[in-house]
């Protein structure tokens, strides 16, 4: 376990030679990240390729301990990964935020080195038997967002690792530090040149996209981008996974109690600030509820302190970047002009330092406004009316996105039975955005392919091979 600032200074270049990472909660400098160019690239790419045959030779019972050392690792440097993550990226320590991410880095180490993967036997008749295994494919390239940078890489190198592969990866450009960080301390457990962070810009991305000697590429991010990647790897066939942006909807029946499942709608929707891939960003509520779901999720909402990530007090933070901030900020100024209803917010303070914009809430506005329409990824919630469930469902399924959608209801029955007819990867029932190690999770429609989590997440870091005979 380092100290807070020998941990910075350890991933920090040389003098003169990085660039300054600044905190989005109040403009001050963090540190410094390194500038690694395309040839720093191929040096990383060419140690994985070299580390990578002696690493899956070991099996798979000495890399899951492997990775439950390097889980150890990350829980010994938990609080001063928190407060770089807190600074880098503005989400407060505490509520579902710093502190919480780094514990599910932990966790996820922990399940993915605990998953069993045992050979399937496909046939076994007397006269065939074909069995279906799963090797490594060789050096994979991971490619992460700013929004939850730490989870996201271990959600990529975990299970490549743990199938056999060396990873390179390439975190945004907008939190470069947390995941040099975090990788650092995961690295005091692995062989030299298994895990390397490149840190670059979108050249050394578009390049790891389209290296020969990767083998496939893990991206979390926008759909644009993602498409950017497909076409990238398509010359040497590389296999994707590709988890992209989303819109999810959330629908309400009006059997609910809105008192009752206020506070969940309301994390479901501004987790980190809104910031998150699966977060609830179109509610959908019926008539005979909706004044109150809009009442209670007001008072939810009033309560919840924004600020500094380092106040203990916070349970929200900044927006990670000017860019993101302008989004959200020209999306609910464009709802307010069309005569939708704000019912809190919407007015940020710009006499401040950092990029904080108010919980905002808006009520009374068309499903074909850009506020419901777009992807906000940020703290603004539109709540729309419906009257009958078929309404809701196909709003909800209008658009070409499908990450994870919700079903808020008193009768599990009924809620699971409006699940089914949505389109989405994950549909969670009296709840949003919960993923879990051991369960699948990836989208439907332009949110992406492939899986992450679980088996079946660990088979996608796998060539499978049958052995018949």
């Amino acid at each position: 376990m380092e100290t807070y600032d020998a941990l910075l200074a350890s991933v920090a270049p040389a003098a003169g030679s990085g660039r300054t990472i600044f905190d989005p909660a109040t403009g001050e400098a963090v540190g410094e990240a390194p500038i690694h160019e395309l040839d720093y690239l191929e040096s990383a790419v060419s140690a994985a390729a070299a580390a990578q045959p002696a690493w899956a030779a070991l099996g798979h019972d000495a890399r899951s301990a492997a990775l439950l050392k390097a889980a150890d690792a990350v829980e010994r440097s938990a609080e001063e990964l928190a407060r770089l993550l807190s600074r880098e990226q503005g989400k407060p320590l505490n509520g579902p935020n710093a502190r919480f991410e780094v514990g599910a880095c932990v966790a996820w180490l922990r399940a993915t080195a605990g998953l069993p993967l045992e050979p399937e036997t496909i046939v076994d008749d007397g006269e065939t038997r074909a069995e279906l295994h799963y090797r490594p494919i060789g050096v994979v390239g991971a490619i992460g967002p700013w929004n939850w940078p730490m989870m996201i890489a271990v959600w990529q190198l975990a299970p490549a690792l743990r199938m056999g592969n060396a990873v390179v990866v390439k975190p945004s450009e907008y939190t470069p530090l947390s995941v040099l960080a975090l990788v650092k301390v995961i690295n005091e457990e692995l062989p030299e040149g298994l895990l390397t962070v490149v840190s670059g810009g979108r050249d050394v991305g578009a390049r790891l996209a389209g290296h020969p000697a990767i083998g496939k590429v893990m991206f979390t991010g926008s759909t644009a981008t993602g498409r950017t990647i497909i076409k990238s790897s398509a010359d040497t066939v590389k296999r994707l996974t590709l988890e992209l942006g989303g819109n999810d909807a959330g629908i309400v029946l009006p059997d609910a109690d809105p008192k009752a499942i206020a506070q969940d709608i309301f994390w479901g929707a501004f987790l980190n600030t809104g910031q998150t891939c699966a977060a609830l960003k179109r509610l959908y509520v019926h008539d005979d509820i909706y004044d109150a779901v809009c009442e209670e999720l007001t008072a939810v909402a009033k309560a919840m302190p924004m600020g500094n990530g380092l106040d203990e007090n916070n349970v929200l933070g900044p927006l990670q970047n000017k860019a993101q901030y302008d989004v959200v900020a020209n999306l609910v100024e464009a709802a307010r002009a069309s005569g939708a209803r704000v019912l809190l917010g919407g007015n940020p303070d710009t006499s401040q330092p950092g990029y904080f914009y108010p919980t905002t809430l808006v009520a009374d506005i068309a499903n074909d406004n850009p506020l419901v329409a777009e992807e906000q990824f940020g703290p603004a919630l539109p709540i729309i009316r419906y009257s009958t469930i078929d309404e809701a469902v196909e709003m909800a399924n209008g658009l070409d996105v499908g990450l994870g959608a919700s079903v808020w209801s008193a009768d599990l029955k009924a809620a699971r039975d409006v699940a089914a007819r949505i389109q989405a990867g994950t549909v969670w029932i009296n709840r949003h955005g919960a993923v879990d190690p051991r369960i699948p999770f990836g989208g439907a429609k332009q949110s992406g392919y492939g899986v992450e989590f679980g088996v079946e997440g660990l088979k996608a870091l796998g060539v499978p091979q049958v052995i018949n005979g």
